[in-house]
């Protein structure tokens, strides 16, 4: 007899903020710097704009704080800040631990469809994965090459 799951709900960060003191501004700025003179010499306009817009918009994104979205997991699927996600949009999930935080990744049944990552209070852990691995299989994930330079950029 299947065990009956009750909904969840639960509050969390967008994502992860990181410290960033002010040597990292400074490299931020330095790298942006050496970047824009690189583009100058070779008369890239165009790259030159893009290490601009990329600079500020990694700048905006450090000093802007993380909103708080509303989670809950029920028989439908998963709502992430008003949005349903359906359990049948995903093949699997998995749980990542990135230091003292816990997220649980939803892995898409498309080829190129897009994860979702979901962070949730150690506290909730056990009924949010109950409630998902009553749906879906659990597999091993690991952050990817992108997630892991964002962490070592601390960006």
């Amino acid at each position: 007899m299947a065990k009956a799951l009750k909904d969840i709900s639960w509050e969390a960060e967008e994502y992860i903020v990181r410290d960033h003191n002010t040597l990292w501004y400074i490299g931020l700025f330095v790298a942006g710097a050496a970047l824009g003179v690189l583009a100058i010499f070779f008369q890239a306009i165009t790259f030159l704009i893009l290490v601009i817009l990329s600079v500020v918009t990694i700048l905006i994104s450090s000093l802007r704080p993380p909103r708080k979205i509303k989670y809950s997991l029920n028989k439908d699927g998963l709502t992430e800040g008003g949005k349903l996600h359906k359990y049948d949009e995903f093949k699997a999930f998995g749980i990542l631990k990135e230091g003292s935080n816990y997220s649980a990744v939803l892995i898409p049944k498309k080829r190129f469809g897009l994860s979702v990552k979901v962070y949730f209070p150690e506290g909730s852990g056990e009924v949010i994965v109950d409630n998902l691995g009553a749906r879906l299989p659990m597999e091993d994930v690991k952050l990817d090459v992108l997630d892991q330079v964002v962490n070592f950029l601390r960006i």
